[in-house]
């Protein structure tokens, strides 16, 4: 191979490993249950040299639209329109003071907050969600993380109600042989990369240990063609622990980020009989990456 020959391969696999999250979104809010998600979002963005486009959404609730008693006034309603462009003007201001120091970009959109992350989000490389706890979710004004997961069509760092500064030195990833577990892994390829140490882990029922250990046999050994330092681990449990085993893991090996695939059944399912999906998003404890 000639100098010019080694140099430009070198240039290559620089450029190759730099590869990563470029833009980073996330939805803005003049609350003080929403500062968590901000907070590690420009922590985020400040770490990877990222430009983070913040979000200002909201719309007036559906029930102040109309009233089938006629007991909405329409002077209240132009209240309600005007407290919501207060709060988007507030986002914006709380958004550019706090991310001063980063690359940034603003939105404001008078729009459902869900629906308009997912529909932005196509220039977005990473989307940073949660930050609050479940049971405050309004639609009118705040995100649902389920379906931000379902309907961007990319990965989806979702931040523990309190927050924190993601290190994702060590990540355990949440193995099962699905096409959503398949489409995580990749899209979780800069972190991995970037780690000290991976766990793929497989949490199966007894008398499937070997084909488990097999499956992720498989996926360390293309994670070590990546430069990634994994090893698997494989866990016997049924399917009402697999979210516990992932944490006691996850505290285990001194990891704060879990990698994983969303609803490889149905969200309603889900909702009913419950999985891990909803069980990782209800977790309090660490930083999750889902993808779909």
């Amino acid at each position: 191979m000639t100098a010019m020959a080694q140099d430009m391969a070198t240039t290559d696999r620089s450029a190759a490993s730099s590869v990563g999250y470029r833009t980073l979104l996330v939805h803005v809010q003049p609350r003080a249950d929403s500062a968590p998600r901000l907070d590690a979002a420009i922590s985020l963005a400040r770490k990877l040299d990222a430009t983070l486009f913040g979000l200002g959404a909201q719309i007036v609730p559906s029930f102040a639209a109309g009233d089938p008693y006629g007991l909405t006034r329409s002077d209240w309603l132009s209240e309600m329109h005007d407290l919501m462009r207060i709060n988007l003007e507030r986002a914006e201001a709380l958004f550019r003071k706090a991310a001063a120091s980063i690359s940034t970009e603003w939105v404001t959109l008078e729009e459902p907050p869900g629906q308009a992350m997912a529909r932005i989000s196509s220039g977005a490389d990473l989307i940073v969600a949660g930050g609050a706890k479940l049971e405050l979710l309004e639609p009118h004004h705040a995100c649902d993380t389920a379906e931000l997961i379902l309907k961007s069509g990319r990965p989806v760092l979702i931040v523990p109600p309190d927050g924190g500064v993601l290190a994702a030195d060590v990540v355990v990833v949440a193995w099962k042989d699905t096409r959503e577990s398949r489409r995580a892994l990749a899209d979780a390829l800069p972190f991995l990369k970037a780690a000290r140490a991976v766990v793929v882990m497989e949490i199966c029922g007894e008398g499937d240990e070997e084909g488990a250990k097999r499956r992720t046999d498989a996926v360390v050994d293309g994670l070590k063609r990546h430069g990634v330092a994994a090893r698997s681990n494989v866990v016997v449990a049924p399917d009402r622990l697999v979210c516990s085993e992932l944490l006691f893991e996850a505290e285990r090996v001194g990891s704060d980020l879990i990698v994983a695939g969303a609803y490889s059944h149905s969200r309603f399912g889900e909702q009913l009989f419950g999985g891990v999906t909803r069980d990782l998003l209800g977790q309090d404890e660490t930083f999750v990456l889902m993808s779909h």
